[in-house]
């Protein structure tokens, strides 16, 4: 049997499901693993819709490809894909990633501790793997600088009134808002529905009323939104809900004020809020940050030092979790399917 498309992956998850290809796409062009980034943009989008979409993804999927490096100082290059985007930076794919490399053996395995650089988008992220009997027990990645780009701006947001807002970098802009703001709202999965319409209408606004630019990455601007707030758990500092955009919002229509709840901590989430409570003061360097998302699952960050992003104040976070290996597929593509890039539908997806 013939197919269009034959694609190797392995899924992952760390509460998010999180797709690692590892075979089946060609050669890549690019000086580098952004550069292929905006090739595979212009050229093979095909590729993220059908990896991400019905039948084979659903709204809160996320998808890596690994691709050769450009820098010679990277064992690995991947590139990230979104339902709406290309990041720069992912955090959770970034643990993903590793996992695949070490406990699948496209990397070698180096117990108690594997050491390896990654070319991503963003540039050369370093990590540490703690191993044991095999299996990666930790990952902990280096992130590119953090810097808060808004700290405590008032935005109108339709339907919702004014509402108090931070936005940082941490590999992707975040509009930050403390669910404290809204009565009743909780950041537990029963609040999940209500969740989404908040954070999408606070992006929509945040992206309309709060520009912002990274120097290094020019048209980069804030595509996803963070709700955060008190944890009463004793294992954890924070508590927070990132909302994904799941497709475009429109004012005059509720049924896309909606998106996919990250179901991890979040990494370059937590990079960011880590970023904003040091511009305010109330996280220094070398104290651990333990970040839980809406399952319960926790992240460890740390703010290693400061740095300069253009003529803003950074600082460097560090970013620790596991994921774990769910599944090995093969994907593919029939040349008669009447849908070869995949579907959405409006029960589910915004």
């Amino acid at each position: 049997m013939t197919f269009k498309r034959m694609i190797n992956a392995v899924d992952t998850h760390s509460g998010i499901p999180m797709r690692v290809i590892t075979g089946g796409v060609g050669h890549i062009p690019g000086a580098s693993v952004q550069e292929k980034m905006r090739w595979l943009e212009a050229n093979d989008d095909q590729l993220r819709l059908l990896m991400l979409r019905e039948p084979r993804g659903y709204p809160a999927h996320c998808c890596n490809l690994l691709v050769p490096p450009s820098h010679p100082e990277a064992q690995a290059g991947y590139i990230i894909m979104e339902q709406v985007e290309y990041p720069m930076m992912s955090g959770g794919n970034t643990i993903a990633v590793v996992t695949v490399l070490l406990e699948t053996g496209i990397l070698p395995m180096v117990e108690p501790v594997t050491e390896l650089t990654l070319e991503a988008p963003a540039g050369l992220i370093r990590v540490r793997a703690d191993c044991q009997g095999g299996k990666v027990k930790a990952v902990t990645f280096r992130n590119v600088p953090a810097f808060a780009a808004h700290l405590d701006a008032e935005i109108d947001v339709p339907h919702l009134g004014k509402v108090r807002v931070d936005v940082g970098w941490g590999g992707m802009f975040y509009v930050i808002a403390d669910v404290r703001q809204f009565k009743g709202l909780e950041l537990i999965p029963e609040h999940g529905a209500e969740i989404t319409r908040v954070s999408s209408l606070i992006r929509q606004a945040a992206i309309e009323q709060l520009p912002v630019a990274h120097p290094d990455y020019p048209g980069v601007g804030i595509t996803i939104s963070q709700l955060s707030g008190p944890s009463d758990d004793p294992n954890a500092d924070w508590k927070n809900a990132v909302t994904m955009a799941t497709g475009p919002l429109n004012w005059d229509d509720p049924a896309t004020w909606t998106g996919a709840i990250d179901r991890c901590p979040c990494g370059t989430g937590t990079c960011a809020k880590m970023a904003v409570l040091h511009a305010k003061g109330e996280l220094p360097l070398d104290r651990d940050f333990r970040h839980q998302g809406i399952l319960g699952t926790v992240y460890t960050g740390r703010l290693v030092e400061e740095a300069r992003i253009g003529d803003r104040r950074a600082v460097v976070p560090t970013i620790s979790g596991r994921a774990w290996i769910s599944g090995f597929n093969t994907l593919v593509l029939d040349p008669e399917d009447p849908l070869p890039n995949g579907y959405t539908l409006g029960d589910i997806w915004a």
